[in-house]
């Protein structure tokens, strides 16, 4: 039998194959997310240009901000006590802004050159180390004299956190050397497996230890669980948070145990949560001392589902140096056009004042960091469609993923009032 091929229909078979290859890959191209400013960044942009800010700023929403010491203080009940994370709002401004907001004095504290600044600006403050320092700070802490500081008294104000045996006896130590008593919260391990104490046992031995150590005091308990936001909401995290609440329960029931008849949990500072979680704790049977600090301005990070009822108010602004009406790839120019007709949200080069935060650009919508072009901390490249329509010294606006650490960055912190740069909020020298 003979087998004749039409090569024709062959042909016309293979094109359409090709064809269909050919529009099943471009339905897979991105989309063209580009666009320009909404009113509120045109606003905002006007705003920096009034006041003369031509460089990068980060820039704290007044309204925004008062939103959401609104809906904390609208949430918790009054028997839980707020109190105020300072690493992650670093300016006496924004923090006294916050605490009278909120109508606190609590605060916690993650150094001791932070401590320092509290106390000073703030000496009727209650204030709670948030993570166990090396002894050699604690000592220094006391060395430099914070008795000098008038109205603060660290053996009443101030609880440093104690994780292990190990650093108990260090801080009794530095305690008796300076002729004072140190209050001490014990960190306790309630699901997120950071350290802290997780050992009955080992917890049962620490409160022996303080109570027959005049150098030190109980101030309380300290159990962190961020890990909660992570486990999606419903059963899962029901279940997540009914365990958690089960092991902070077990480590006060030993201090009941051990504080006999004296045991009075109104004098102890209960504390827990974070700013992910406080909306899980209005209803504990025990915490009366909720910690709140990244919440208030709301970064990229704690886009989750226990914060849908805040927003976002700290943005980084920072001038476009150069806009250039193609992306070139160095060494790679011929492969320019190749990139573009499969991304169409690399077609221009926007070169922006600074750079390689820890941020993504929000507005205009559509730019993005050029995973080919690298980073950069001097110019950085983003890359959007033809629709964003940029010029040298418009600005861009991006969103902080994190508030610790990025809100030093910037020198002086440029509050929006929603019309103008009503005034600055200098930040904290450098710090971990």
């Amino acid at each position: 039998m003979t087998v004749r091929i039409d090569r024709r229909r062959v042909m016309l078979a293979g094109g359409g194959a090709v064809a269909v290859g050919a529009a099943a890959t471009l339905a897979l191209r991105p989309g063209d997310h580009g666009g320009v400013h909404s009113p509120y960044f045109l606003g905002l942009q006007s705003a920096l240009k009034a006041a003369g800010l031509a460089r990068p700023t980060l820039v704290i929403d007044q309204r925004r901000l008062e939103a959401n010491i609104a809906a904390v203080k609208g949430f918790l009940p009054a028997r839980q006590g707020l109190r105020v994370v300072v690493k992650s709002l670093p300016s006496l401004g924004l923090l006294e802004a916050v605490a009278k907001g909120v109508g606190t004095s609590r605060f916690m504290v993650f150094n001791a050159p932070m401590l320092a600044t509290m106390a000073a600006a703030r000496p009727d403050g209650d204030y709670l180390m948030g993570k166990p320092l090396a002894a050699a700070e604690a000592h220094a802490f006391y060395a430099a004299g914070p008795g000098r500081t008038a109205g603060f008294d660290p053996a009443r104000q101030l609880q440093w956190l104690i994780d292990t045996p190990a650093r108990l006896d260090q801080y009794a130590a530095i305690a008796r050397a300076a002729g004072t008593t140190m209050r001490v919260s014990l960190e306790i391990d309630i699901g997120l497996h950071r350290g802290g104490f997780s050992d009955p046992a080992a917890f049962a031995a620490v409160l022996q230890r303080i109570a027959a150590d005049p150098a030190v005091s109980l101030g309380g308990l300290m159990g962190y669980d961020p890990h909660l936001s992570h486990v999606k909401a419903g059963h899962g995290r029901d279940k997540a948070l009914a365990r958690s609440r089960a092991l902070y329960q077990g480590f006060l029931d030993q201090v009941r145990q051990a504080q006999g008849a004296v045991f009075n949990p109104a004098t102890l500072t209960l504390n827990t949560a974070g700013s992910p979680t406080y909306r899980l704790h209005h209803d504990s049977p025990y915490a009366n001392d909720i910690s709140v600090g990244s919440a208030f301005v709301k970064p990229l990070d704690f886009d989750v589902d226990t914060l849908t009822a805040h927003v976002p108010a700290a943005f980084i602004a920072t001038p476009v140096l150069k806009a250039l009406p193609r992306t070139d790839l160095p060494t790679a120019e011929a492969l320019t056009p190749l990139f573009r007709l499969w991304d169409r949200n690399t077609a221009r080069a926007v070169f922006i004042h600074g750079g390689h935060w820890l941020a993504a650009p929000v507005s205009p919508p559509g730019l993005r960091y050029s995973a080919l072009f690298g980073r950069s901390s001097n110019q950085e490249l983003l890359t959007g469609s033809e629709k964003v329509s940029l010029a040298p010294d418009d600005t861009v606006f991006l969103r902080p993923t994190q508030s610790e650490a990025v809100l030093l960055q910037f020198g002086d912190l440029a509050v929006w009032d929603g019309r103008a740069i009503s005034r600055t909020w200098p930040v904290f020298p450098a710090s971990a």
